[in-house]
C-alpha cells in the first residue's frame, strides 16, 4: 500500500468540506428560488373566507360574491352576532377577511388585543344619531332625562361627540374619538348616561329618554329617520368602514380582487336599497 504524504489527507478533507459546502448552498439557493414563486403563489388565493355582522350587509354581501366570482374568486360569507368576534378570528385565521368596522374601533382593539390587522378598501359609513320615542327634538329632552350610548370605547366616544354636538354635554378640552364619561365637564341637564352594549342600546330605546345607536343596530331595533333628532355630521367622518385583512397580505392579488368586487356601481345600488340612505357608501 502506497504511503498517503504528510498532509494530504488534511488538504482532500478541507477540499471536499468546502466542496460539500458549496453543493449545500447551491442546493440551498436552488429551493429559494423554486420556493420564492411558490410562496408567492400562495398569497394568491382563488377561495377566500369573509366575516361580516349579520342583517342586511348579508344582502350586499351576496351581490359581492357575484361580482367576485366573476373575477374567478370563489368568497364564502362567514356572518357573526356581534363586533367583537370577527376580529379575533382573522388574527386566529379562521377567516381571511372582515367587512365591519371604522378605524377608530380597530385601533382599540389592537390596542388592548394586539391584533395585526389593517384596513385594505372603504365600504360604507353609517352616520350616527340620537334617537327617541319619546321626544321629537333634541330640545325636548327634559332635565334628568335617561341617555343610552354604546359602551365600547370607540362608539361610546364617538356617542360623547354627538351629545356634545347637540350643546347636551361638555368635553374636557383636547379629548380625542375614544372620549369616556370621565371626560364629561358640563352637563346642564344632568342627563343621566347609560352605557350599555351596542347592540342592546337600541333594543332598550323605550325604556330611555333617548340614545345613541349605530344606524345598522338602529335599523335592526326597528328605528327609522322619524325617530333620529339629531345625527353626526358625515363631512370628514372618521368612522368609515372597511375590508380588513392579516398584515402582509395587503398587496396580495386576491385582496385587490375582494376590494374590486366590493367598490362597483352594480353593489352600491343594492347597498343604497338595502340602507334606504342610513348609510352611505365610502369609496
Amino acid at each position: 500500500m502506497t504511503d498517503t504524504p504528510i498532509g494530504f489527507k488534511t488538504r482532500f478533507s478541507t477540499i471536499t468540506r468546502r466542496a460539500g459546502l458549496a453543493a449545500l448552498f447551491a442546493s440551498a439557493l436552488a429551493l429559494t428560488n423554486f420556493a420564492a414563486p411558490l410562496s408567492a403563489q400562495a398569497q394568491d388565493k382563488s377561495s377566500i373566507k369573509v366575516g361580516i355582522i349579520s342583517g342586511e350587509d348579508e344582502d350586499v354581501w351576496r351581490v359581492v360574491v357575484d361580482q367576485a366570482k366573476a373575477k374567478g374568486l370563489a368568497i364564502e360569507t362567514v356572518v357573526f352576532n356581534d363586533y367583537t368576534q370577527p376580529n379575533e378570528a382573522l388574527e386566529r385565521g379562521e377567516i381571511d377577511a372582515n367587512a365591519f368596522q371604522h378605524q377608530p374601533y380597530l385601533d382599540a382593539q389592537i390596542k388592548s388585543q394586539g391584533y395585526h390587522i389593517k384596513a385594505v378598501g372603504y365600504t360604507g359609513v353609517w352616520p350616527i344619531g340620537l334617537y327617541s320615542k319619546k321626544h321629537k327634538t333634541v330640545a325636548d329632552l327634559p332635565e334628568g332625562a335617561v341617555v343610552g350610548v354604546p359602551n365600547d370605547p370607540s362608539n361610546e366616544g364617538r356617542a360623547l361627540r354627538v351629545l356634545q354636538n347637540e350643546g347636551l354635554i361638555k368635553l374636557k378640552d383636547g379629548t380625542g374619538i375614544l372620549a369616556t364619561l370621565a371626560d364629561v365637564t358640563e352637563n346642564p341637564k344632568k342627563l343621566e348616561i347609560k352605557e350599555l352594549d351596542a347592540g342592546v342600546v337600541g333594543r332598550s330605546i323605550t325604556d330611555l329618554d333617548a340614545a345613541v345607536v349605530n344606524t345598522d343596530w338602529a335599523l335592526k331595533s326597528g328605528l327609522s329617520a322619524d325617530d333620529r333628532v339629531a345625527q353626526e355630521p358625515v363631512a370628514d367622518n372618521p368612522y368609515r368602514n372597511f375590508i380588513a385583512v392579516k398584515e402582509g397580505n395587503e398587496n396580495a392579488p386576491w385582496v385587490k380582487t375582494l376590494v374590486s368586487s366590493y367598490q362597483n356601481d352594480t353593489v352600491k345600488a343594492e347597498f343604497d336599497r338595502v340602507y334606504k340612505g342610513t348609510g352611505i357608501s365610502a369609496y
